[in-house]
């Protein structure tokens, strides 16, 4: 072998080892870094929930009014989640659990609508 051969030779052990080492690291870091850091979705408030969702009904008289009722959260919860008559489901990618939880309690805890309210 001649000086150059050896030199390439040498020099392509070095490039397959650096690829080893790449490739593992690649791997591997990952997996010791833990689990993928999930975004923190933004809770929204209550008012808003109830604004943009319940209240197209529920503010209408298309559906009984809620406010003022004394409803008990995890009736509201339970409702929510697996609807009711004509009241459609909604799933956890529509409020979250913590949303619906807030949302919940607002409703439990609010005051009667100033129009009266009643349904």
């Amino acid at each position: 072998m001649t000086g150059a051969a050896v030199k390439r030779g040498t020099t392509m052990a070095n490039v397959k080892k650096a690829i080893g080492v790449m490739v593992a690291l690649s791997i591997g870091v990952p997996a010791l870094a833990g689990p993928a850091a999930q975004p923190v979705a933004k809770v929204r408030a209550p008012e808003v929930i109830f604004a943009k969702v319940c209240g197209y009904c529920h503010s209408t008289r298309v559906g009984p009014v809620l406010l003022g009722r004394n409803l008990p959260p995890e009736y509201i919860e339970m409702t929510a989640r697996s609807g009711r008559n004509a009241m459609p489901s909604f799933r956890q990618s529509e409020i979250s659990n913590a949303e619906l939880a807030g949302l919940a309690r607002w409703i439990a805890h609010s005051r009667p609508p100033v129009d009266g309210g009643s349904h």
